[in-house]
């Protein structure tokens, strides 16, 4: 089984959101229905980034990195086009 770290963008107030699953398609669907308490004020949501680990542990570790202060500069310079797509 395979674990994804996913980080979704709020279009309601344009911040992001980090966690982990076992069913991406799933948990998307769970966040826009307003059945994660997390985000259910900060819908819609959109997937804008996705990382698949062998097991929940790497899973959880990549998470943490994600949510911190190095793992948020990380996600800026990987999503640069995204979130600046003219340079």
């Amino acid at each position: 089984m395979y674990y994804y770290v996913y980080v979704l963008l709020s279009e309601k107030d344009n911040l992001m959101y980090t966690g982990y699953t076992s069913d991406i398609r799933n948990r998307l669907q769970l966040h826009n229905d307003g059945k994660v308490e997390s985000t259910k004020n900060r819908r819609p949501l959109k997937l804008i980034y996705y990382e698949g680990c062998l097991n929940q542990q790497d899973a959880t570790r990549r998470e943490k990195y994600l949510k911190s202060g190095n793992g948020k500069i990380y996600l800026r310079n990987r999503l640069g086009n995204y979130f600046n797509p003219t340079g």
